[in-house]
């Protein structure tokens, strides 16, 4: 509709006569003229204001549904908050079990040993893209840490000591290339030199070449000058295979270390040396082997009296035919035949006059 005088007068005017009806009607209260055009109006109007409700209601919804949204998302994030601390407490007990297991077993290494030890925990591990095996403990100069210490933990030898920070120390792992200690077969005393090899068995090159060695022989750390860097007694590991010798000074073992590198967390530093060497006190007690079950058999005598029952081949008589119930022998072997115990001689006639040979009178008398 374009705006003309004509239109704004005939707006001025439609609005007159609504105010002019709005003030009848309420005049009107119950009784209003305008009450049955009303009623009119909702009879044609009504269908149409249900269906746009229809259409509407569910867009009201949603907008109630965003209007609580945020009170329904503060709940969901107060019971995903609660889940992740029960979450963090289960998994900290378990942690804690675990590191109380781990402390436990070291000081029980380090008390058969009678080593000196600050216990520590690792909180980094060396760049993979060094090539190096190394990790970072929470223990430095601050807690009496030096280079050159043997550290260890629960099951035996970690590694040593090679950069000291105020409060972090470097620990290069026992089974990187760079990684060499002396070791002594247990029992045998056989000495050699370790070398790491990552995740492989650490080579162990033998002074003896004809040492006699055999996979599961175990073997400690020799010691070092002054207790540096290696304090003696400390668990290797187990011998896993051995190289023919060939003849050469030295022989090749390989060795599984006992402590995995792969999962460290409480280590111990050995601060103090042990006064004596421990020799093989700290090795832990070798598994009890698992008896062989035997199986005796007893042989039994059959209810005949003949001998237990034997394989049909051995119990045929020469021209191939079994024997009856088992018996080795053929019945003549057994039994003496009738003619050898019996008289060739046939019995005598009785005789007549009671000669007891039976003898009769050459005449023949009665």
């Amino acid at each position: 509709m374009r705006d003309t005088r004509e239109s704004r007068l005939l707006l001025v005017l439609l609005i007159a006569v609504a105010f002019a009806l709005i003030t009848v009607d309420i005049r009107g209260g119950a009784n209003s003229p305008v009450d049955g055009a009303r009623q009119a109006a909702a009879a044609v109007f009504g269908p149409v204001e249900n269906g746009v409700a229809a259409a509407v209601d569910p867009v009201g919804n949603a907008i109630g549904a965003v209007r609580d949204s945020g009170k329904r998302h503060d709940k969901i994030s107060t019971l995903q908050a609660e889940n992740e601390a029960l979450k963090q407490k289960l998994g900290s007990d378990a942690r804690n079990r675990s590191r109380l297991h781990q402390l436990d077993s070291m000081l029980k290494t380090a008390g058969e040993g009678q080593y000196g030890i600050k216990a520590a925990q690792v909180v980094a591990i060396g760049a993979a893209q060094g090539f190096s095996w190394t990790v970072t403990i929470d223990a430095g100069s601050n807690d009496g840490i030096k280079r050159d210490m043997t550290v260890l933990n629960g099951d035996g030898l970690v590694g040593r000591v090679t950069t000291v920070g105020p409060s972090t120390a470097t620990v290069l792992l026992a089974n990187d290339p760079d990684f060499t200690v002396g070791t002594r077969m247990e029992n045998s005393d056989e000495l050699g030199f370790a070398t790491g090899h990552g995740d492989r068995p650490l080579s162990v090159q033998l002074l003896n070449g004809k040492a006699k060695v055999n996979p599961g022989d175990r073997l400690v750390t020799f010691g070092s000058q002054a207790d540096k860097p290696f304090v003696p007694g400390v668990p290797v590991g187990e011998v896993v295979r051995v190289d023919p010798s060939g003849g050469a000074l030295t022989r090749t073992i390989y060795v599984r270390p006992f402590v995995g590198f792969t999962k460290l967390d409480i280590v111990g530093v050995v601060v103090q040396a042990p006064r004596t060497d421990p020799r093989d006190e700290v090795l832990p007690a070798k598994p009890k082997p698992t008896p062989t079950p035997t199986v005796t058999v007893t042989a039994t005598p059959s209810p005949s009296g003949q001998g237990n029952t034997n394989i049909a081949d051995l119990n045929a008589n020469p021209d191939g035919n079994p024997l009856p119930n088992g018996n080795p022998n053929p019945p003549a072997a057994n039994a003496n035949p009738p003619a050898a115990n019996a008289n060739p001689n046939p019995p005598n006639p009785p005789n007549p006059n009671g000669d007891p040979n039976g003898n009769a009178n050459a005449d023949g008398d009665q």
